[in-house]
C-alpha cells in the first residue's frame, strides 16, 4: 500500500481562491474590506521569513495588511500599548502578534491583551474556553487546518478513533476539542503516554504534533490510517545539508491509507486559515453571516 498525499498546498490554494472571493463580494456589497495587523518583534529569521509570508497572503487575498515591527527591547508596556489601539481601530478586523517574543515581555498577558473578537490566532482564554463549549469562536490555525485535510479524506470523521500525539496550547489541545466537535472519540497522548506506540497503532486517524523528527514510526500507524504531520523539523542530511522533515517517518506512507507530507501538508493550510478567521472577525464586527466552508 502507498499512502495518498494530502497536497496541502492545493487545497490552501483552493481555500484561499474562495476567501479572496468572498473579500470582493464583501467590499463590492458592503464597501468593508478586512484588514490584518502583524506584529514582529525582533529579528527571529524563521519568524520574518514566516511574516513576509503572511503577509503576501493578505495582500493576494484582496485584504488590508497592518505589518508591525518592533525591536527586540521593546518594553512590554509598550507592545500592549500598540495591541489596544489595534484594539480600537475599525480598520483592523484582526490582531496577530508572532510568538516568541523577547524574554522581558509576558506572553500571557499579551494574548490577553488582544481583543477576543479579533484573536485571529485563537489563543485568547475566552476564545479557547468557548472552544472547550463547544460555542462559537476564533480558533487556532493549524489545529482548523489539520481538520480541514482530514475531511478532504473522510467527509465526516464521527466515530473515528482519533490519537493527537502533543498536548501543547497551540496545536495538542485545540485539535483535540475540533475533533470532539466532529464527533470523534479522541485520545491526547504525550511523552508519559504508556505503550505511546500500542496507543498510535488504533488510530483511524493520528495527528502526531509533538516537535520531533521522524519520532513516530512505520510500525505505530494503523493500515489504511489517516495521518497528519504538523512537525517541521530541520536535520542534518547525509550530504551536509540540511532539510525539513515531520515527526513521522517517512517510511509510514507505506502503511497509512493518506498522510500529509512534510513540507507542503499542513503548513501551507496555517495561513490559509489565518485568512479565515480573518474574514470571519470581520464579518462577525460588522454583523454580517460568516461564510459557510
Amino acid at each position: 500500500m502507498t499512502a495518498r498525499l494530502i497536497d496541502g498546498k492545493a487545497i490552501a490554494a483552493e481555500l484561499r481562491g474562495k476567501i479572496a472571493a468572498d473579500v470582493a463580494r464583501l467590499k463590492a456589497a458592503y464597501d468593508l474590506t478586512p484588514g490584518i495587523a502583524v506584529v514582529l518583534v525582533g529579528a527571529n529569521p524563521a519568524s520574518e521569513v514566516y511574516v513576509r509570508s503572511k503577509s503576501k497572503a493578505v495582500a493576494e487575498a484582496g485584504m488590508r495588511p497592518f505589518d508591525h515591527k518592533l525591536p527586540d527591547t521593546v518594553s512590554e508596556a509598550d507592545l500592549l500599548a500598540l495591541i489596544g489601539t489595534l484594539n480600537a481601530d475599525p480598520a483592523v478586523s484582526g490582531i496577530l502578534v508572532q510568538l516568541p517574543v523577547p524574554e522581558q515581555i509576558d506572553t500571557h498577558k499579551v494574548i490577553a491583551a488582544i481583543d477576543p473578537g479579533k484573536d485571529v490566532d485563537g489563543f485568547h482564554p475566552l476564545n479557547v474556553g468557548r472552544l472547550a463549549s463547544g460555542l462559537p469562536a476564533l480558533v487556532p490555525c493549524t489545529p482548523l487546518g489539520c481538520i480541514l485535510l482530514a475531511k478532504t479524506v473522510h467527509a465526516s470523521l464521527a466515530g473515528m478513533d482519533a490519537v493527537v500525539i502533543g498536548r501543547s496550547n497551540i496545536v495538542g489541545k485545540p485539535v483535540a476539542q475540533l475533533l470532539l466537535a466532529e464527533n470523534a472519540t479522541v485520545t491526547i497522548a504525550h511523552s508519559k503516554t504508556r505503550d505511546l506506540p500500542g496507543v498510535c497503532r488504533r488510530a483511524d486517524l493520528l495527528v502526531a504534533a509533538i516537535g520531533r523528527p521522524e519520532f513516530v514510526k512505520r510500525d505505530w500507524i494503523k493500515p489504511g490510517a489517516i495521518v497528519i504531520d504538523v512537525g517541521i523539523n530541520r536535520i542534518a542530511g547525509a550530504d551536509g545539508k540540511s532539510r525539513i522533515v515531520g515527526d513521522v517517518a517517512s517510511d509510514a506512507r507505506e502503511v497509512a491509507g493518506a498522510i500529509t507530507p512534510v513540507p507542503g501538508g499542513v503548513g501551507p493550510m496555517t495561513i490559509a486559515c489565518l485568512l479565515l478567521n480573518t474574514l470571519r472577525a470581520a464579518c462577525t464586527q460588522h454583523g454580517l453571516a460568516a461564510p459557510a466552508l
